[in-house]
């Protein structure tokens, strides 16, 4: 399939995705959430791509955030429906992914572009990186989950002052306050990724949806996280994968994992 503003590659069993709007810094448009909806779609349902690795192009940006020329005139009406098919159809759909799925964070990740990079399932940094949150600058909010999912990750008070002053940190503070996982040199962000995305291949897929699914759910108002491990616990019983994994562990040997 073809993008207009993607390119995607594939090898080993890990899939890289690539937002490809240089001279926008990467921004998100409508044609880009269209299309990463339509790209993460299609690489969840391949059961050959066993990670995904979100980046941008270019050396100065994951996403500088969205594109404002195409909301700047919207009506009270046009900005609720633009939050609500934004988070549907691609942060709420990344996060729920039993794919995981790896934000490569290089230079910028602002406002919609920072809340892209924390709808993945989480985050390695460049050194160069700078994140944030800018949209009260521009008197709106952070509207594709930023509000609820920085808190998650920082705590309220460190998200209640990043959105309150707009304000950028680096790579590095965003490590030390947790934002990020990892922060490695620019020319080694993507080598690191992978090297992450194979450990994660040596473990069962199956196991790998559930436990994204029960860590989610601890985080959905009306669910309760503890029931939803305990079910997704007992699912395990009942597939190959728990079989073989099993098995080879008392075998002592290495399980071979197929994700049924």
């Amino acid at each position: 399939m073809n993008y207009e503003n993607l390119l995607i590659t594939t090898e080993n069993n890990i899939a890289t995705i690539t937002i490809n709007r240089p001279t926008k810094l990467n921004a998100l448009n409508v044609a880009t959430i269209s299309d990463l909806n339509k790209a993460f779609k299609n690489l969840g349902k391949n059961d050959e791509i066993r990670v995904i690795i979100l980046t941008g192009s270019g050396e100065k940006a994951f996403v500088a955030g969205a594109d404002i020329s195409e909301f700047a005139h919207f009506s009270i009406e046009e900005g609720t429906r633009l939050a609500a098919e934004g988070q549907e159809k691609l942060f709420d759909f990344i996060e729920n992914l039993k794919t995981p799925v790896i934000a490569a964070v290089n230079g910028f990740a602002l406002g919609g572009g920072l809340e892209l990079a924390m709808a993945c399932h989480f985050r390695i940094a460049s050194e160069n990186a700078k994140m944030g949150l800018p949209e009260v600058s521009l008197g709106v909010i952070p509207g594709y989950g930023g509000t609820q999912r920085l808190p998650q990750l920082i705590g309220k008070g460190r998200a209640m002052e990043m959105i309150m002053t707009a304000g950028m940190v680096t790579a590095q503070d965003a490590y030390r306050i947790g934002l990020v996982n990892h922060v490695v040199p620019e020319a080694e962000l993507l080598d690191y990724c992978v090297s992450v995305a194979n450990k994660i291949m040596k473990n069962s897929p199956y196991a790998i949806g559930k436990a994204i699914k029960a860590v989610n759910a601890n985080f959905k108002e009306g669910k309760n996280g503890y029931e939803a491990e305990i079910k997704a616990f007992g699912k395990c019983f009942g597939t190959e994968d728990f079989k073989e994994g099993t098995t080879a562990f008392l075998e002592k040997r290495k399980a071979v994992f197929t994700g049924k």
